[in-house]
């Protein structure tokens, strides 16, 4: 398991003392540094992160500021030089606290309490999507359920979505808007990949010249969707 992670800190020697730290374990990817929760807010909004390592005494906006304001699914490591914080670290259910100077030994600690705690989450977020693969549709004045490992594509076409399966099925069409079922639908499996289409991701097997290929049918990825398919295919290829 990998957790994507952020350190803030306004002291660059603290942020790279935890920089230096994380490189040296293998479940942490960092995927930036900032010194300041101003500085991380737009990024890390655009792009959330699991866990991030947050220093309390920042100007502008303090560290417990800052988590009062992240998603509740962004996790925080408290890093601080001053032990009265602890409480109220805790009241914005920091998952824990470290106390600087912080030993890598410390660190790694915190870290491995996370990990467990990740690992348990997925694990009964994972049971819980198992059991609740489908959503129902209306077409033809009935409801249909129609199960997501079915789903090889979505097309929209008009006011109508248009569902095609892998099975070969006959597709099922229904009056339905297609953000609303894209908001509905599991990222990264299924992506858009044009205003409309929408592909369920384990199924591609052929790409071509971004281009998604499902038998004779050749489904369009727009500029607006490319960096995310990319993103998904650079994350599964190997060079």
């Amino acid at each position: 398991m990998t957790i994507n992670c952020a350190i803030i800190d306004d002291e660059p020697l603290a942020a790279n003392l935890l920089l230096s730290y994380a490189k040296r374990i293998s479940y942490l990817n960092v995927t930036g540094t900032y010194n300041s929760a101003i500085a991380a807010m737009k990024e890390l909004r655009e792009r959330p992160v699991d866990l991030i390592f947050l220093d309390i005494q920042m100007p502008e906006l303090s560290g417990l500021e800052f988590a009062k304001i992240l998603p509740t699914k962004t996790r925080v490591i408290f890093t601080t030089a001053f032990n009265q914080y602890a409480i109220d670290g805790y009241k914005v259910n920091a998952m824990d606290y470290l106390l600087k100077p912080i030993s890598y030994d410390d660190f790694l600690q915190s870290c491995n309490k996370a990990l467990e705690e990740f690992i348990s989450y997925h694990a009964h977020i994972s049971k819980t999507e198992k059991n609740n693969r489908f959503i129902f549709v209306k077409s033809e004045y009935k409801l249909m359920r129609i199960n997501l490992d079915d789903i090889l594509y979505i097309e929209g076409v008009k006011d109508y979505i248009k569902i095609y399966f892998d099975n070969g099925d006959r597709p099922v069409m229904s009056l339905m808007n297609m953000k609303r079922l894209e908001e509905n639908l599991p990222a990264p499996e299924f992506l858009r990949t044009h205003r409309s289409y929408i592909v369920n991701m384990m199924k591609v097997k052929v790409v071509d010249r971004l281009r998604i290929v499902f038998n004779n049918v050749y489904i369009p990825v727009s500029d607006s969707y490319k960096d995310d398919v990319q993103g998904f295919l650079d994350s599964h290829t190997l060079f």
